[in-house]
C-alpha cells in the first residue's frame, strides 16, 4: 500500500464475559484498509464480523462486551483512546455503517427527508431550504427517481431497495473517509443487489472513501472488493487479494468455503458443504478453532498456528504451510 492506510487494527480483542464464560467475539484480529480500496471480511454467523465493526465504531454492547486490547487506528489516532464525546465526532463523519436492514435505521415516524435533513444539520448552518436542496441531490446520487417528491415519504412506503439507497445517501451525507457495509444486500433480490453494489462502487469513485465489506457471500466479495480477509470463530485465518484467493486458497477453512460456492458450469446433484458446526466462541476447541472440522487436522493443530506468508500480501493461518504435516 502506497499511502499510509485510512484505517488500521492491530491485535484486536473484543470479549464478552457472562455467566457460563469469556465470550471471544473477537480474538487478535489484525487488517488494514486504504483509500479508496475496499476490503471484504467473510465468514459463517458467528465468525464475528459483525463484532469488528461495532468495535470500530466504538459501540461494543455494554455492560458485558469490553475490548480488551489492541488498537485501532484511524488517520494514524488510535480510537480506543478517544471519550465517547470524541467518537460521537469521528461516527458519521469520519466512520459511518450502513446496516444489513434499513428499517433498522430509519426512523419509521420520520419523513425520509427529515432523517436526512438532520445528518446534514450536524456540519452545515445552511437555510431549510438550502438543506432540502441538499437532501434531494444526496438522494438523485444514489439514482432514487424523483427525489423531490421522496422528501415527503415515510420509510415504509418505499421499497427495501429504495430504503437501501436512503441509507446509503445518509450514510454519505458527512462524507466520510471509512464506509463500514454490513451485509448491505443480504435482503435485496438479485437484480436490486446488482444495482446497489455498482451503485456503492459509483460512489467511491467519486468520494475516495475507504469501504469495509462484510458479507458471507463470495460473489458480492468477487464483484466488489480488492482485498479478502477471512473470518473464522473470532480470528481472522487468512488475507489475499481478491483474485490470489479465489485462484490460491491456503487455509483449509477458505478451500471449503469457495468450494461451497455453485459453479453454474457444472451439472451436480448437490453441493459440497462443510462437516460439523462452528464452535461456540466460550468454549473454543484447544489450538485452531478449524480442527474438528478439517479434513486436514493433525497431531500439531492442538496449537494454534501463526501466521505464514505465502505470497505478496497474501498470509494465512495453518499448520500445513510450515511442512509440518
Amino acid at each position: 500500500m502506497q499511502e499510509d492506510p485510512v484505517l488500521k487494527v492491530e491485535d484486536l480483542r473484543t470479549h464478552f464475559f457472562t455467566r457460563s464464560g469469556v465470550v471471544k467475539a473477537v480474538d487478535g484480529i489484525s487488517f488494514e484498509v486504504g483509500r479508496g480500496e475496499t476490503l471484504g471480511i467473510v465468514g459463517e454467523s458467528g465468525s464475528g464480523k459483525s463484532m469488528t465493526a461495532w468495535s470500530i465504531l466504538g459501540l461494543v454492547p455494554q455492560p458485558a462486551g469490553k475490548i480488551v486490547g489492541g488498537k485501532i487506528m484511524y488517520l494514524g489516532e488510535d480510537l480506543l483512546q478517544k471519550d465517547e464525546s470524541e467518537m460521537r465526532e469521528i461516527r458519521g463523519k469520519g466512520i459511518c455503517m450502513v446496516m444489513q436492514d434499513p428499517l433498522t435505521s430509519l426512523n419509521p415516524v420520520f419523513t425520509i427527508g427529515n432523517q436526512l435533513i438532520e445528518s446534514l444539520k450536524m456540519d452545515n448552518k445552511d437555510s431549510k431550504p438550502t438543506l432540502i436542496q441538499k437532501a434531494t441531490q444526496l438522494l438523485a446520487n444514489v439514482r432514487i427517481p424523483a427525489p423531490e417528491s421522496r422528501l415527503s415519504v415515510f420509510p415504509h412506503q418505499m421499497s427495501g431497495g429504495m430504503r437501501q439507497r436512503v441509507v446509503g445517501a445518509i450514510a454519505m451525507a458527512r462524507s466520510p473517509n471509512v464506509l463500514i457495509a454490513d451485509e448491505p444486500t443480504t435482503s435485496l433480490d438479485a437484480t436490486i443487489q446488482l444495482q446497489y453494489l455498482q451503485l456503492l462502487k459509483e460512489i467511491q469513485a467519486e468520494t475516495g472513501a475507504a469501504i469495509l465489506f462484510i458479507t458471507h457471500d463470495f460473489g458480492v466479495v468477487a464483484r466488489m472488493c480488492d482485498r479478502v480477509a477471512v473470518m473464522y470463530a473470532g480470528k481472522i485465518v487468512e488475507q489475499a487479494s481478491v483474485l490470489e484467493l479465489f485462484d490460491n486458497p491456503q487455509h483449509p477453512y477458505t478451500e471449503a468455503l469457495l468450494k461451497s460456492v455453485p459453479d453454474l458450469n457444472e451439472d451436480v446433484d448437490f453441493l459440497p458443504s462443510i462437516e460439523g458446526q462452528p464452535p461456540t466462541l466460550d468454549d473454543l476447541p484447544e489450538g485452531c478453532s478449524f480442527a474438528p472440522r478439517c479434513p486436514y487436522a493433525f497431531d500439531k493443530c492442538n496449537v494454534y498456528p501463526g501466521e505464514s506468508s505465502v505470497g505478496e500480501d497474501h498470509v494465512a493461518s495453518c499448520w500445513r504451510l510450515d511442512g509440518a504435516n
